[in-house]
């Protein structure tokens, strides 16, 4: 047999034992905070046809999509992002329905990174969306609930960035600026690159004025203080509204007691296109990217044709493990199974135990007396 068999390919894992059970705890912890807000379970396919993660919609880029072909010639790709998946199932069935929908799910996604070394190419989600409610109030909803699924798993060192972006669509319009200079900018000013923001807009003869309001954008983040500055910065009402909501999502999470963990970053910026207002992302020690990403999506739903906003999160499970393991918050262990040892004329007697306590949720192992591993009963 090749050795190339007995292993996984780039970017993928096995995993057993110990981390394994560890794995669903946490998920489990996760999936029940989820459930105490009245979410309800769904599930969608791990493929679907490649427009449902087309540029049009906004999502994860071509060339990081695993991408196929079914017998009739259409091209299918594995699901790199949850969040248009449920779009489409919830304009599919539940097209007429105007009632705030809730919906929670669980699955791995796919991504084909291939210049990230290191970081993993199928990872599991646990996430969560509130359909056809337009308000602060389901932004808040999404935002206490992160908070409290990641303080039921152990954690307790982490911090939620909260930014808008409608604030930043706001000075872009206020500055004249065209759709490709837009998603340009977008771009270094989410990553916090500065210079290349700089030099873009200088190429693109914007004007000192606006140059100065859109990179001083990238410098506010902190506390509610960074808020006022943001309002004086902005003069256009689009910007100023933004503001307006963050200081209402603000006093929201106050009263859910979760205020403590937030901050505000006006120049945080998802690279999904389909986000319309505010957007989040969790942080925490030892981990070098977001453990939480989620925001508003007001227009994604259209595109499946039901005109319906939403606003809604992913958490990452397998960067929420490695932030716990760097903590060294201990995770429950596998509990060892009960061992019982039978023979051909005691064996009736041992299946008839074992059926007892399994009956009382214990696990037990039926091990031959000659078994090689030669286990005793515990």
């Amino acid at each position: 047999m090749s050795q190339r068999l007995l292993h996984t390919p780039e970017g993928v894992r096995d995993l057993y034992g110990n981390e394994y059970w560890g794995k669903l705890h946490v998920e489990g912890r996760l999936k029940e905070t989820i459930r105490l807000y009245g979410y309800e379970d769904i599930q969608t396919p791990t493929f679907e046809f490649f427009d449902v993660f087309s540029r049009e919609i906004g999502t994860t880029p071509s060339r990081e999509l695993y991408k196929f072909f079914d017998k009739e010639g259409n091209t299918l790709v594995l699901r790199p992002d949850f969040t248009p998946s449920i779009a489409r199932c919830a304009a599919k069935y539940f097209c007429e329905e105007l009632r705030p929908l809730r919906f929670s799910y669980l699955g791995n996604t796919f991504t084909n990174t291939s210049n990230l070394q290191g970081k993993l190419k199928e990872v599991t989600q646990i996430g969560a969306e509130l359909i056809n409610d337009p308000s602060v109030e389901a932004d808040a909803e999404m935002i206490a609930m992160v908070i409290q699924a990641l303080l039921n798993t152990g954690m307790k060192r982490f911090q939620v960035a909260i930014g808008d972006v409608e604030y930043f669509k706001g000075l872009c319009e206020e500055a004249g600026l065209d759709e490709e200079t837009e998603l340009d900018l977008r771009s270094f000013i989410s990553g916090k690159n500065t210079f290349a923001a700089q030099e873009l807009l200088q190429e693109r003869g914007v004007e000192r004025f606006y140059r100065e309001r859109l990179l001083r954008m990238a410098e506010l983040f902190g506390d509610m203080r960074f808020l006022a500055e943001a309002e004086e910065l902005a003069g256009n009402p689009r910007s100023r509204q933004a503001v307006e909501r963050l200081r209402l999502l603000a006093g929201l999470l106050e009263n859910y007691g979760v205020d403590a963990y937030i901050s505000f970053d006006l120049g945080m910026l998802s690279k999904y296109r389909y986000y319309t207002g505010i957007v989040f992302k969790v942080y925490t020690y030892g981990v070098g990217e977001a453990i939480v990403k989620g925001g508003r999506y007001d227009r994604l739903l259209q595109q499946f044709g039901k005109a319906s906003p939403a606003v809604g999160f992913v958490m990452v499970v397998d960067s929420i493990l490695e932030a716990l393991s760097r903590q060294n918050i201990d995770l429950p262990q596998r509990p060892k199974s009960r061992r019982l040892i039978y023979n051909p004329e005691n064996l009736a007697e041992k299946i008839r135990e074992a059926r007892e306590i399994r009956a009382q949720g214990i696990p037990v192992e039926l091990l031959r007396a000659d078994d090689p591993t030669g286990g005793q009963t515990q």
